[in-house]
């Protein structure tokens, strides 16, 4: 990319962060701004799969309020856990790889969650997108772009990549926006996809960044 061109990228980051502080953050990088705790951030993020934001919040307050760490939650039975955390997607399976994990962190990290992708990676259950956000609103860590469905239709909506896949353009972004933007991109586009920038029929009309934007796929527009 031209100098000119990341200029323009870093400018639409700028405008979309501060349109969206009207709208509240994702659940998870709320939990990791009020706890500070990695491993509340991973708890929360893998509840968050396949999961509303107003689901998730319910039931990582419900689970919480049992336990606050790896050993505590390792206490709990699977039914205990299945009733704090339903209605989530998959709760069933959830609850069962959240022992899973804490089994792992207690034995091989010594209750800690692990500081980098590669490790995360290698816990049941969590993916690319789960650890890097881990990375970056848990252990406050900007080593990767958490890329999911919000972030992956946004960055092709603006003409910024030509992917197929979120881990494709997590890939692509990562070459093309400056290195200090990246802890915080998930939250801003996440948010914006939530609210402004929606999959569906997008508000364009009331879009900070509606004239820098090709609208690549865009059929609809309100």
């Amino acid at each position: 990319m031209k100098k000119m061109d990341k200029r323009k990228i870093v400018k639409i980051i700028q405008l979309v962060k501060n349109d969206v502080r009207r709208f509240k953050n994702p659940i998870v990088t709320q939990i990791g701004e009020l706890t500070k705790d990695p491993f509340a951030v991973l708890i929360s993020c893998l509840l968050s799969l396949r999961t509303k934001d107003e689901t998730t919040a319910v039931a990582s307050k419900k689970l919480f309020a049992l336990a606050t760490t790896p050993r505590q939650m390792l206490g709990l039975s699977i039914p205990q856990i299945e009733k704090a955390i339903y209605p989530v997607g998959f709760y069933h399976t959830k609850a069962r790889r959240i022992k899973e994990i804490c089994k792992v962190l207690l034995e091989k990290y010594k209750g800690k969650v692990p500081e980098t992708i590669e490790e995360l990676v290698q816990l049941k259950g969590v993916g690319r997108k789960t650890a890097g956000i881990v990375m970056c609103y848990g252990h406050n860590k900007g080593v990767s772009i958490p890329t999911d469905s919000h972030v992956h239709q946004i960055s092709n909506r603006l003409g910024w990549v030509q992917t197929k896949t979120p881990e494709k353009t997590e890939e692509a972004l990562m070459k093309l926006i400056p290195k200090p933007y990246w802890r915080d991109l998930n939250n801003i586009f996440v948010t914006f996809g939530q609210h402004v920038c929606v999959p569906v029929s997008p508000f364009c009309s009331q879009c900070v960044i509606s004239k820098y934007c090709p609208k690549v796929g865009v059929v609809r527009s309100r």
